[in-house]
């Protein structure tokens, strides 16, 4: 053989998986799926979308289809990779970052999910949940999290209640339970491995966070086996390996779509807090290494762990942030494209006294009212699309400034909020948020950074990145928010229209 190639051989042996420098984020969302490449400086590179079906069987209730869900993760890993001209041996990890309530069983042994995902918006175990009220104060101080149909637990006992033999298959072990990133590593790995990552166990209600470990009695008390549950790691850690790509890849990194966020923007300090506007909207600040229980009726979570070390947050949840805008335009067909909003709000009415409660599949935080209804106040016939587009977006930022006020009451300090995801390339909506919270309001150069996170952690697997603080030196702002003019007014009055569509006391 050459001498050169010989050499060559040995340099490849020695330094392979230092030419693998890219990193692929499957970021597997609650309407779309998206596979992201970065380099490994954390710089974005490409991305494929694909937008799957919401499935609305019945009123309060929302599905996904697993296989589809599945079918899309396929598809854009596959046009993402054969866009770029790569192979596996170009990929040095894949992340994975999800929806994270969203709860899937499947049949172990055919692989088969027995009923569609029931997603985190999801509120027809909302009866199921009264009946348990007597447990909340036990189920917050186990898990940090309040008693609500919008947690996996309550979703899981509904499936094993209400799919033919469900609960006889569960109790002869052939049944697992899953967060989508879950189901995505069982996929993946062609059911070698049943994981999940803490920060998504954290959101299922049948972990108790101090101990992180689950919790037996939270499992009697929902009445879910425990041979259902998957095994619970740190953030970066080896999940396994998939030929998905065609030859060996590793999953190095696993978060729940905001904790991913939380560590894309780099909040790895006490008090430093980002918001995620997609779907829904997640605020969370970094609390430190012990659980803050809030006495706001904001939720308590794991932030991250890594090599151990858990860092906590507290998180406040709104249901409908993105999805009031996917409405308007795939409901009312006011508009073919979301970007179309900001001209649209620039051009309503100043004079508009219109307001949206955009409680469409009830309200999260603080308020937790599974059965509150979305309502519009204030219409007259000078309304049009443009002042009830205006309306929706002061709306998103009204209920972000109702978490500010409770992290605020629970002696959590804010002076500037970080954002993200796909609603805040609006900069009106932007300028509205900083005007209404009165802080800074900063985006970053990836908005979103849901998949960052997960490449960040794909990436300290892999050996691309020391550790979380050389992060920080990755991470750029595009552009500052500061208050530019007094909303108090205008929010006291939506604060008035919240209590007309209040069912909860």
């Amino acid at each position: 053989m050459d001498k050169y190639l010989v050499s060559q051989f040995f340099v490849y042996c020695a330094f392979g998986d230092i030419m693998k420098e890219k990193i692929i984020s499957i970021d597997q969302g609650t309407s779309s799926t998206r596979s992201v490449l970065y380099d490994n400086k954390g710089r974005y590179i490409d991305s494929v979308q694909q937008e799957f079906d919401q499935l609305f069987p019945m009123e309060g209730w929302v599905e996904h289809s697993p296989d589809q869900i599945w079918d899309t993760v396929i598809a854009t890993l596959t046009t993402l990779v054969k866009r770029n001209e790569l192979t596996s041996s170009d990929i040095a990890s894949i992340g994975i970052t999800n929806q994270r309530e969203t709860t899937i069983v499947w049949n172990k042994r055919t692989g088969q999910p027995i009923y569609n995902a029931i997603v985190w918006q999801d509120r027809r175990t909302a009866s199921f949940c009264e009946g348990l009220i007597s447990h909340d104060k036990e189920i917050q101080k186990k898990t940090g999290l309040t008693l609500d149909p919008y947690f996996s637990a309550t979703k899981i006992n509904w499936i094993l209640n209400n799919v033919d033999g469900a609960k006889e298959l569960a109790q002869k072990g052939d049944l697992l339970f899953g967060t989508i990133d879950t189901f995505l590593i069982w996929k993946m790995t062609e059911g070698r491995h049943h994981l999940t990552d803490v920060t998504n166990a954290s959101r299922t209600m049948l972990f108790n966070i101090k101990q992180e470990k689950w919790d037996e009695s939270l499992l009697d008390l929902f009445q879910v086996p425990i041979s259902m549950l998957p095994e619970v790691c740190d953030n970066v850690y080896d999940f396994g390996v998939t030929k998905i790509l065609g030859g060996d890849v590793s999953i190095g990194g696993v978060a729940g779509d905001q904790q991913a966020a939380l560590i894309g923007q780099c909040c790895f300090s006490p008090g430093e807090v980002k918001s995620t506007y997609g779907t829904g909207c997640f605020m969370i600040v970094n609390t430190g290494e012990k659980p803050l229980f809030s006495e706001n009726r904001l939720l308590t979570t794991i932030g991250y762990r890594l090599n151990g070390k858990t860092s906590y947050a507290l998180e406040g949840s709104i249901f409908v942030a993105g999805s009031a805008i996917q409405w308007l335009r795939d409901g009312l067909d006011f508009f073919e494209d979301s970007s179309e909003t900001e001209k649209l709000a620039q051009e309503a009415s100043s004079d508009s006294k219109v307001l949206v409660v955009p409680a469409l599949t009830g309200l999260g935080a603080p308020y937790w009212d599974a059965e509150a209804r979305g309502a519009i106040f204030g219409l007259t016939r000078d309304t049009g699309k443009e002042e009830v587009t205006k309306a929706t977006l002061e709306s998103i930022a009204y209920q972000s400034r109702d978490l500010i006020e409770a992290m605020k009451k629970d002696n959590a300090s804010l002076d500037k909020l970080m954002i993200d995801g796909g609603m805040v390339a609006n900069n009106w909506f932007c300028q509205k948020l900083a005007n209404t919270l009165t802080v800074e309001v900063t985006r970053p150069k990836i908005i979103e950074t849901t998949s960052l996170g997960a490449a960040f952690l794909a990436g300290i697997n892999a050996g691309l990145f020391e550790d979380i603080e050389m992060l920080r030196e990755l991470k750029a702002t595009e552009r500052s928010f500061v208050p530019e003019e007094e909303v108090e007014d205008r929010y006291l009055e939506w604060k008035d229209a919240v209590t007309k569509v209040l069912t909860k006391s």
